[in-house]
């Protein structure tokens, strides 16, 4: 199963002796949402095989995950995808990826935000009707299925760094925080990563959780970097739980930063004058937190960030910044000549109640 899902590479591309990012966006849908993806589309068909009753996937998005779910279960048999992504804060790339699939998937367009989105996935878990009636699970980072394999490019990072006296430091784009903890659990696992940066843009819930010992969800704010924007991180309460509900526990393996989209913007320039690399926004918040915690703490490490997704999918945003024309790969080309298909719901569970006992 893993051989026939990850079938494609996470090269890691060095910047300075000190510097490299790890590019997880080589997979069908060029985002690391097709690790987890992939991998969770096997597993379940292996384990629905001989079930008569057809399994309803529920998946909130708010940009790549819905596209790398899409492609993942596109056509397994007795599995039914539905995708819920926050009307009008998807790039236009990202929505034709998960709206433009047809067979079994199924695209919710929710007047709302991500936090709305994800509320109603969680909402339907817990109606009593909608449990006795349907067969349902999830493909978001709630489901333990979807991180289990992003553990693997941590893993997988530190390899290609190879032997080291230097700690390794890993700076991880948050939004919903899974896959920090994929990379948690890899450290659990033995993997040698010393520290993990929790970089975010302005929905920065967690950071200020790690600086004051507080956690205040909020609604989240409308970014560049829009896969990120959650202001109630469903994977909060796991980190609670590896580090036994103490922010100085956690303190010992997370800093957390936070960074605006002038910042974002800013560094997507910087590092295409300096280094002729492209980033996409949410892996410029990413080597953000990296230049931060090297500057705070030195340069005694061995640095990675996390690359998350294609350049070509935030065009409008990159594009203008680098002022160089960004090639676009062929198959996100097919997906901006198909129809987008999507129901447009409000954010009341009732409406989503109803469409899916229909």
């Amino acid at each position: 199963m893993i051989e026939e899902a990850i079938n494609f590479d996470a090269p890691l591309v060095s910047f300075d002796a000190e510097t490299h990012v790890l590019e997880l966006w080589h997979g069908p849908t060029l985002a690391f949402k097709d690790f987890g993806a992939r991998f969770m589309a096997r597993l379940m068909k292996y384990f629905r095989e001989g079930k008569d009753k057809e399994l309803i996937i529920l998946t909130a998005t708010s940009g790549d995950t819905g596209s790398a779910v899409a492609h993942g279960f596109l056509g397994v048999p007795g599995i039914r995808v539905i995708i819920l992504y926050p009307s009008g804060k998807v790039s236009d790339i990202q929505e034709k990826q998960l709206t433009t699939m047809g067979q079994n998937i199924s695209a919710l367009e929710i007047e709302g935000t991500f936090d709305d989105c994800q509320r109603l996935v969680k909402q339907t878990f817990t109606d009593q009707e909608l449990r006795a009636k349907l067969d349902l699970s999830s493909a978001n980072s709630i489901n333990i299925a979807r991180l289990i394999p992003q553990s693997f490019y941590y893993a997988w990072a530190c390899a290609q760094i190879g032997k080291t006296d230097k700690p390794i430091i890993v700076s991880v784009p948050c939004g919903n925080f899974g896959n920090l903890i994929a990379g948690l659990i890899a450290k659990r696992m033995g993997i040698p990563i010393t520290r993990f940066i929790a970089a975010t843009n302005s929905n920065d819930i967690v950071p200020k959780y790690l600086l004051t010992g507080k956690f205040t969800p909020a609604a989240s704010k409308k970014t560049i970097s829009n896969a990120m924007d959650v202001g109630n991180p469903s994977n909060f309460v796991r980190m609670l739980e590896l580090y036994d509900h103490s922010v100085e526990n956690m303190r010992q393996d997370i800093v957390g930063y936070s960074f605006s989209d002038d910042a974002t913007r800013m560094a997507i320039k910087e590092v295409y004058k300096r280094h002729g690399y492209i980033l996409d926004p949410h892996g410029a918040v990413a080597y953000l937190g990296l230049e931060k915690y090297q500057k705070e703490y030195g340069k005694e490490y061995r640095g990675i960030f996390f690359a998350t997704a294609h350049q070509a999918k935030f065009l409008d945003i990159v594009q203008p910044l680098i002022n160089d024309p960004i090639p676009v790969p062929e198959r996100l080309q097919e997906y901006m000549k198909r129809e987008k298909r999507s129901i447009v719901l409000s954010s009341e569970f009732e409406q989503l109640k109803r469409y899916l006992l229909g």
